[in-house]
């Protein structure tokens, strides 16, 4: 049942205390500005100003004040600011490992971690520095080097943060997968980088099924050439352990049990690769983005640290997956002394208090998860400030798509009047978030606070100006040091260059659509690629979906505009509507009403059609390009691979939706 209450885009919300703002990093971090370099700024628009305007001044002061382990001479911040691959910090070498044990503390863990078979536990800096230790010395026995690759098949549990701080102090390339991927899906992933070593499950559980996945594993291992070693992970059943050593792999205890060497960390160039992440591969093979050490680890510690103001001692959560960008930014808590609090199983399982439970009992200052979650609670009548103590939590983080006025409203109202809500809005391609928090500034429904520091976030319209107050592609104007260092096995960077900067040469488009308020706020308006222009008037899925999904008889929405021969335009409203409601003129009525009345007339669809399910990449994002290439007729096998969509039945239904072909042959 949606009770949130009514309220409009710009409403505000929340405002820090002069107590509150006074204890930020970010206050700590503008005291140590004045007092070490003479800098003063009135506010933080100013503040932002300065950092994208003097982008070597502000990412050599990110080094220094959080001591950042870059060794060598960091004379040339900023060699070249030519987009794509600027040359950040040349001549210098890092390690990401290093820059995360330089924070451990013996008086607080370094991960939490619950699942849905195990209770919460914490795992003490000491464990996880001889875990790490371990694992790199079994890395070092069978083989494995600077530069060569690391792939993982494994939950979110603390093996797989083990294994890749063990892998990044080495020098070597970590990339990890959800064990819930198909054989296909991995392949395609994999197989492009060629790696070494596969660490992997035996199985998972989820929503309360054990899911066994060794079949999978080793039609992996037969795909992958280049594997010399596989490590099998007893996680879902324990006795596996010895099956594994009877097949020819190696168990994670053997990793353990052997001859550990002191923890010591492999300098690497700034831009060395740390990691490579996939998009989600709608269509064709998912593109291997690579990011470096130096880029990510000061990225992180600025978003992590100013943004997210995650302190040391504080409890990060985020409910990810290994195969999403978030698990990434999670480990970032890492960096800044903060403590990662991992979970693994359906986060709505045996109900959607599972989460608020375990942010209780764990304490958690930081609660971050999916728009659509926090938009499920709310449908779903959750009131997790009445059922749970929440006293330790001061922030809660949303990304993954646009998040709804009402379901801002309903954070306040449900969760804490006086928590912050931290939207977020960036990528997997830059790993981190470019328009997000700022613990200084109010809250306003339906807005992110402001774009991040050091990222030149702007809006441009048709003629590539930069525009406020107006809806515009959002770009960056000037190089961000997470930006990929570039794609796997594209040497010249021709692929690289045709997905971000095809359209401003040396400037980055994202694809999405932003608008930039006066106040420097900003409003995501959905993709880019999948705008919908009605009378001439183009606007972003997003407000559409957050009017639809206001209503409590609609539980997701899909909306398509589709351009017709003989100028034509039609437009499409799908509708998965809640449990025992049918899709009857009342409905429809009531939904086109809420539309014309909220939005305008021309957001009105020309159909509303119940469906079963919305496609979903596997991150979550509703796939709106691939259903309306489907709907022009495109066959599915070019549209999406199959490994890409979360659910393929969803994708399917629009394949074979009879109604639509008609309309569209009419």
């Amino acid at each position: 049942m949606n009770d949130a209450p009514r309220i409009q885009e710009g409403t505000l919300l929340w405002e820090p205390s002069a107590e509150l703002a006074a204890a930020t990093n970010l206050t700590d971090y503008l005291g140590w500005l004045d007092r070490e370099h003479g800098l003063r700024f009135a506010d933080y628009e100013e503040l932002w100003r300065w950092s994208v305007d003097d982008l070597e001044a502000f990412w050599s002061s990110i080094v220094d004040y959080y001591e950042i382990p870059l060794h060598g001479d960091r004379g040339r911040v900023l060699g070249s600011q030519a987009m794509p691959r600027a040359v950040w910090f040349e001549g210098t070498t890092i390690n990401y490992a290093e820059a995360v044990f330089r924070r451990a503390a013996h008086d607080r863990p370094a991960l939490l971690f619950q699942s849905e078979r195990e209770p919460l536990r914490s795992i003490a800096w000491a464990e996880l520095e001889t875990s790490v230790a371990a694992v790199a010395s079994g890395f070092r026995r069978l083989g494995v080097g600077r530069g060569d690759r690391v792939v993982a098949v494994l939950p979110n549990i603390p093996e797989a943060v083990i294994a890749f701080l063990a892998t990044a102090s080495i020098g070597a390339i970590w990339s990890s997968c959800s064990p819930d991927f198909g054989t296909g899906s991995l392949v395609d992933r994999f197989a492009q980088i060629e790696p070494k070593i596969l660490i992997a499950v035996d199985g998972y559980a989820y929503g309360g099924k054990p899911f066994d996945r060794r079949e999978v594993v080793d039609e992996l291992r037969a795909a992958l050439p280049s594997l010399e070693s596989t490590v099998r992970v007893p996680y879902l059943n324990p006795s596996s352990a010895t099956a594994a050593a009877q097949t020819g792999e190696l168990a994670w205890g053997d990793l353990l049990a052997g001859p550990a060497e002191p923890l010591t960390f492999e300098p690497v160039p700034f831009d060395h690769p740390l990691w490579v992440l996939f998009s989600s591969g709608t269509t064709g093979l998912p593109k291997a983005i690579v990011h470096g050490h130096g880029g990510i680890v000061l990225e992180h510690t600025k978003v992590l640290g100013l943004h997210c103001d995650v302190r040391p001692g504080d409890r990060m959560f985020w409910y990810s997956t290994t195969g999403w960008m978030m698990w990434n930014f999670l480990l970032g808590s890492l960096l800044v002394g903060g403590t990662a609090v991992l979970y693994d199983g359906n986060p709505g399982y045996p109900d959607l208090g599972v989460l608020w439970e375990m942010a209780e009992r764990a304490e958690v200052s930081l609660f971050g998860t999916s728009a659509a979650f926090l938009a499920a609670s709310l449908k779903r009548g959750i009131r997790p400030g009445a059922e749970h103590d929440l006293s330790r939590l001061r922030a809660i983080g949303s990304t993954g798509s646009p998040l709804a006025v009402d379901v801002f409203a309903w954070v306040y109202d449900a969760i804490k009047p006086d928590v912050w809500l931290v939207s977020l809005s960036g990528g997997t391609d830059v790993a981190s978030a470019f328009v997000g928090g700022v613990p200084t500034l109010p809250v306003h429904a339906g807005e992110l606070q402001a774009r991040s520091l050091g990222a030149r976030v702007e809006a441009f319209d048709e003629a590539g100006r930069s525009v406020i107050g107006e809806t515009g592609e959002l770009v960056l104007s000037a190089p961000l040091p997470s930006m990929p260092v570039g794609f796997w096995d594209d040497p010249d960077g021709e692929r690289y260059r045709e997905s971000y900067f095809g359209m401003y040469p040396g400037v980055w488009r994202h694809g999405d659509w932003i608008r930039i308020t006066e106040r420097g706020s900003a409003v995501i308006e959905g993709r880019s690629d999948s705008t919908l222009n009605r009378q001439g008037i183009r606007f972003g899925t997003s407000e559409l979906y957050a009017v639809v999904e206001a209503l409590p008889e609609v539980a997701d929405s899909l909306v398509i505009g589709l351009e017709l021969p003989g100028g034509r335009y039609w437009m499409p409203l799908f509708v998965v509507l809640a449990n025992g409601i049918a899709l009857d003129d009342a409905l429809v009525a009531r939904i086109r009403t809420a539309i014309r009345e909220t939005l305008s007339q021309r957001h009105v669809p020309d159909a509303i059609v119940a469906v079963p399910a919305v496609p979903r990449t596997l991150t979550g994002k509703k796939m709106e390009v691939p259903v309306k290439r489907l709907l022009l007729g495109r066959p599915l096998a070019e549209v999406a691979a199959p490994g890409a969509v979360a659910d393929p039945a969803a994708l399917e239904f629009f394949a074979d939706y009879e109604a639509v072909v008609a309309a569209l042959s009419g």
